[in-house]
This record gives C-alpha cells, sequence and structure tokens, in this order.
C-alpha cells in the first residue's frame, strides 16, 4: 500500500532544516521574492526548455472548455496561458505578488489573485477547472491544499496538478547528481541565489511519489485519478475530478 507523507514531513522543513510551519511559509516567500525576476530563464536553463512541453501536455490534457479556470501558484502565467480561450475565465492565484507582476508586465487575458493553497480567497463551488504546476510542494500542508481545492470546485470539477516526481530507476542516479550539484550553481550564477534553488531541490525529494500523491488525492475525494509520467518520471501529471451533483461519493482507499 502506498505510504502517505504526514503533513509536517514538507510542512516544518525548509531545505535540510526543520523549521515551524510560519517561518517555513515567511522563507519561501523570500525565496520567490528573491528569484521573480529570472525564475522562467532559471526554469528554461534546468530543464533545457523541456518543462513548457510538460505545460502544453498538461493543458491538453485537461482539456479546458468553457467556465472558471484558476491555475494554482501560477507565478508568472505561463501554464495559464496555455489555458486561456474564447469562453474562459482564467486566473492565476498565488501568494508571491513579485512573480505575479512579472507575469503583468508580459501582458495577456487572464486575471491575478493572491491567495495560499490551503485558503483560497475563492467561493464554494464556483470553479470549472483547478490546475498546479510545480507549486503544490510548496505549500505547507498539502491535505489541506487538497481539501481546498475540492472546497472551490463544482461538481464534476477537474483537478490537475503537474509536479516533480520519482524518475525510473536507471536515471535516478543521474537526476539526483544533477540536481544536488549542477542546480544551486545554476541558482548562483544566473539568480544569485544558490540557497533558493538548494531548497527547491530539497522539497522535490519530501513530496510524495507517483502513487503515494494520487492516493491523497483519491482520500481527498477525488474520482477516476490517474497520473502520467514526463521524461521518465521526472515529473509527473496527475488528474481527477469531483463527482457529479447527484451522483453518490464514496470515500476510496488510498490507491494499493
Amino acid at each position: 500500500m502506498a505510504s502517505l507523507p504526514p503533513d509536517h514531513a514538507l510542512g516544518t522543513s525548509f531545505g535540510r532544516e526543520t523549521v515551524s510551519s510560519g517561518e517555513r511559509r515567511h522563507r519561501i516567500r523570500r525565496v520567490f521574492e528573491a528569484v521573480a525576476p529570472r525564475y522562467d530563464l532559471m526554469n528554461d536553463l534546468m530543464s533545457f526548455g523541456i518543462h513548457r512541453l510538460w505545460k502544453r501536455r498538461l493543458a491538453r490534457g485537461v482539456a479546458v472548455g468553457r467556465g472558471l479556470v484558476v491555475d494554482l501558484a501560477g507565478g508568472t502565467g505561463d501554464v495559464a496561458r496555455l489555458l486561456a480561450g474564447e469562453g474562459r475565465r482564467v486566473v492565476v492565484c498565488d501568494p508571491s505578488l513579485p512573480m505575479m507582476r512579472e507575469g503583468v508586465a508580459r501582458g495577456a487575458a487572464i486575471e491575478w489573485l493572491a491567495g495560499e493553497a490551503e485558503s483560497l480567497p475563492l467561493a464554494d463551488a464556483s470553479v470549472d477547472l483547478l490546475t498546479v504546476a510545480f507549486g503544490l510542494r510548496n505549500a505547507t500542508r498539502i491535505e489541506a491544499a487538497l481539501a481546498e481545492a475540492r472546497r472551490v470546485l463544482k461538481p464534476g470539477g477537474r483537478f490537475a496538478c503537474l509536479e516533480f516526481s520519482r524518475p525510473a530507476f536507471w536515471l535516478a542516479p543521474f537526476y539526483d547528481l544533477y540536481s544536488f550539484l549542477v542546480i544551486p550553481r545554476l541558482g548562483a550564477l544566473v539568480a544569485g541565489e544558490p540557497l533558493a534553488y538548494q531548497y527547491l531541490v530539497e522539497s522535490i525529494r519530501r513530496f510524495p511519489d507517483q502513487r503515494g500523491f494520487a492516493a491523497m488525492m483519491a482520500q481527498a475525494g477525488f474520482e477516476d485519478v490517474r497520473w502520467e509520467n514526463v521524461s521518465f518520471g521526472i515529473a509527473c501529471i496527475h488528474f481527477g475530478h469531483l463527482p457529479e451533483v447527484g451522483k453518490p461519493q464514496e470515500r476510496k482507499p488510498p490507491i494499493p
């Protein structure tokens, strides 16, 4: 059976340090304030541009229709721009004002809203699609963030999460070397923030693997939970939806 990490595994960690949840939140805010001007450039360099392909795959996978679309932890709006279209109201919801300011400067037919994953400033049952790309691991409590996603989604509403995960066994040793040796040095060279990128690498390791996060989604009340690995499991896209109106819902056990 998949094991679920307790909230405190992420909620009281910052890199290799153990801190209070409040201190963790404060430090993460400082990280994104520091790297905001070069965040997208760093993503391109760290992933050789592949993160853009992953995000396009996420956008294709949700088959966006009409209605309210919220991209949680949407940063500069790169995913939101892929989701924008006729008949859709697309909103980026992110706790980092500097990140969103970078996105506003680039222009797009999207809206911007300050808010945290564990306390979304959105009405109950108001959202048709909620996406999050590389942001959920920065939440202090993943289970609370999933509960909030369930609260704001309409019956039948869809949820999709793109996040770093566990690569194939043959790739893992090389990926670890690259993550711990190259990425912090790139952060120092390009963004001037090696410790920030050390944190980002460490947070990836603390996030649940493919099966573990799928189990968390199922326990939160999402149906038909599935995932798609990208780049041999370096990242993974999880999909799920809420029950339709009138359909009885049963709390599902963790995925074995």
